[in-house]
């Protein structure tokens, strides 16, 4: 692995249970480094599941605990009760009750902005989106108007993804819920423009959460020609997602010049955010995935040559 440069930065996706593969993935980089992940990087971005994951970095919690956590607690968050079955009769599918006490548990109810402060100055962005005035937020620890605003909190509202679990303080939902899913340029223009930190002095390392193989999204070929309305609601959100997600990694990349900038990703089989029955699969996953990352086997979708007009 190429050393990280003076300042280094970590940009995490959203996928709901497939952060239990990223944690995984982490553990290897901090037996690498020898030292935590809170002590590897100054700056920690995440969307939904990545947000936990980022939360978690800027706690000093080791990334085992973070696996050992999915582990435990997957099958409270995602608990299966009357709302998980007829979720299309309720306002969401799984209560954050149990997400919050973990959340609580581990942050010791620490602000935002006891992140920030002479001893230790550690950037944690998190992504929500605002429904109320229509524009996605991004909760900092050295902002005033977040300072007071409690680390569970802010977590939550990013890890709100509509119809999953309940909007937050009746305005905040999944930070993924608009064009970052993949908080990567938000990390690139947080770690440049607003800490002033120098591209060729910077880091900024990108997960993701996971893509499906080609061929495996079950959707054969003319497959949508006899598609009904209610069928177009799935293909059209993983095109959002996916496209936006792809658009940040590139911007960062073709426009940050002078950065360390490294994308990861992996091609996994088709997992939902919810499916706590492959958690096993996301941890085998999970180290494959970090023996990539230790290789900068970066993800090559980005370095496809560019095709010029003549």
């Amino acid at each position: 692995m190429k050393p990280f440069r003076k300042r280094v930065a970590i940009a995490i996706d959203g996928g709901g249970i497939r952060g239990a593969m990223v944690t995984k993935a982490l553990e290897a980089l901090e037996v690498a480094q020898g030292k935590k992940l809170g002590d590897i990087f100054q700056l920690a971005a995440g969307t939904s599941t990545g947000s936990i994951i980022a939360a978690g970095i800027a706690l000093s919690l080791r990334a085992a605990e973070m696996t050992d956590m999915y582990r435990r607690r997957a099958s409270d968050i995602f608990a299966r009760t009357w709302r998980s079955r007829f979720w299309f009769l309720a306002n969401y599918r799984y209560s954050n009750k149990a997400l919050k006490r973990e959340l609580d548990a581990q942050s010791h109810r620490q602000k935002m902005g006891d992140l920030w402060t002479d001893a230790r100055k550690f950037d944690l962005v998190i992504v929500a989106r605002d429904l109320h005035e229509a524009r996605t937020r991004f909760i900092k620890p050295y902002k005033p108007e977040y300072a007071a605003m409690p680390i569970t909190t802010a977590v939550l509202a990013s890890a709100a993804a509509p119809t999953y679990f309940p909007v937050i303080q009746g305005r905040f939902v999944d930070g993924g819920v608009g064009s970052f899913a993949n908080p990567c340029f938000i990390a690139a223009y947080e770690a440049c423009f607003c800490l002033g930190w120098k591209a060729e002095e910077t880091t900024l390392i990108s997960l993701g959460t996971g893509k499906p193989k080609p061929g495996t999204n079950g959707m054969p070929l003319h497959a949508a020609d006899n598609f009904v309305p209610l069928k177009w609601i799935a293909p059209l959100i993983d095109s959002f997602m996916s496209d936006a997600g792809d658009q940040q990694a590139r911007i960062v990349d073709q426009f940050f010049t002078g950065l360390d900038f490294r994308r990861f990703q992996i091609v996994t089989e088709p997992i939902t955010l919810d499916d706590i029955a492959q958690v096993d699969r996301l941890i085998e996953y999970g180290e494959q995935f970090g023996q990539m990352i230790l290789n900068d086997q970066t993800d090559p979708d980005l370095v496809k040559p560019v095709y010029r007009a003549p």
